[in-house]
C-alpha cells in the first residue's frame, strides 16, 4: 500500500485515478493508454514541483517516511557480497547497528549503519534504529577490523539519537558513544559517512543534535513542527550557514 505524506496529497489523487483508469482498461476493454500517459507526466511534474519547495519540517517529514530506504537496502544495492559480522565481543549484538565487509565496484570496503525496522516487531528488534553501547562498541570493532586490512569504511547514518535507557547508561552509553569517536578520528583508514535519514543530510533529510521530539521539551512548549523550522536544519540551511561562517573566516 502506498504512503503518502499530507502534502504529497495532490499527487496521491493523480495517483488513484491512474489507478482507476488502469482498472477501466483492463476490465471493459476501452483504450485509455493516453489519458494513463497524460496523468501520468502530471503526477511526475507536480511532484518535482512539489519537492522543490519543501519546508523545514516537509524535510523533517519525508527524512522520516516509513518506505524510505534504510542501510541494509542501501548495501544491498551496493554490494551483492555484503556479509553481515555480529557482536561487541563483550556484551550482546545490537540490532540497531548492522555492519560488515561487502564490496563497492569490485573496492573491499567496511559497511557500519543504523539500522530501523518496517514493521512494529522489526522496529523493537531494531530498537527504532537507537544504538545502546554494545552498538557503538560493535562499530568500534568493525572499525578496528577494516583498518587492520586496509579496508576504507563506509558509514550510514540513520538514527534519532542514542538510546536513553537505563540499562544503557549502567552499561556505559556515554564511553562508548566518545571511544567510538574518538576511534574514527584515530583511523588509518578513509572513512566515508552518508547521512540517509533521520539525523540527516540527504537531499530530502534533516540534521540536528537532537531529534524534533526533544528540542521543544529542552526550552520551550512547541510542536515538532515548530522547532524544525525555528533550527531550519535542511542539507540547503546547513551548506548555506557553515559557507557563510568560512566566508567569515576567511
Amino acid at each position: 500500500m502506498e504512503s503518502f505524506l499530507d502534502f504529497e496529497q495532490p499527487v496521491a489523487e493523480l495517483e488513484n485515478k491512474i489507478k482507476q483508469l488502469r482498472f477501466l482498461d483492463n476490465d471493459s476493454g476501452v483504450d485509455v493508454a493516453a489519458e494513463i500517459q497524460r496523468l501520468e507526466r502530471r503526477r511526475r511534474s507536480l511532484t518535482r514541483s512539489i519537492y522543490r519547495k519543501l519546508s523545514p519540517w516537509q524535510t523533517a517529514q519525508v527524512a522520516r517516511h516509513p518506505k524510505r530506504p534504510y542501510s541494509l537496502d542501501y548495501i544491498a544495492g551496493l554490494s551483492a557480497d555484503f556479509q553481515e559480522l555480529h557482536g561487541d565481543r563483550i556484551y550482546a549484538d545490537d540490532y540497531a547497528i548492522v555492519g560488515g565487509p561487502g564490496r563497492i565496484d569490485g573496492t573491499p570496503v567496511m559497511f557500519i549503519g543504523h539500522q530501523k525496522g518496517r514493521d512494529t516487531a522489526t522496529r523493537v528488534r531494531r530498537n527504532y534504529g537507537m544504538a545502546r553501547p554494545e552498538g557503538y562498541r560493535k562499530a568500534q570493532r568493525l572499525m578496528r577490523l577494516a583498518e587492520k586490512f586496509g579496508l576504507p569504511v563506509v558509514t550510514l547514518i540513520d538514527t534519532p539519537g542514542a538510546y536513553p535507557g537505563i540499562g544503557a547508561e549502567e552499561r556505559g552509553q556515554s564511553e562508548a558513544i566518545a571511544s567510538s569517536l574518538n576511534c574514527m578520528v584515530g583511523l588509518k583508514t578513509p572513512v566515508i559517512s552518508a547521512i540517509i535519514g533521520s539525523s540527516w543530510l540527504t537531499k530530502c533529510s534533516t540534521s540536528l543534535w537532537a531529534a524534533p521530539t526533544v528540542i521543544p521539551t529542552r526550552w520551550w512548549e512547541a510542536s515538532e513542527r515548530r522547532s524544525t523550522n525555528t533550527w531550519r536544519a535542511s542539507p540547503a540551511s546547513i551548506f548555506r550557514s557553515c559557507s557563510s561562517a568560512a566566508s567569515n573566516a576567511c
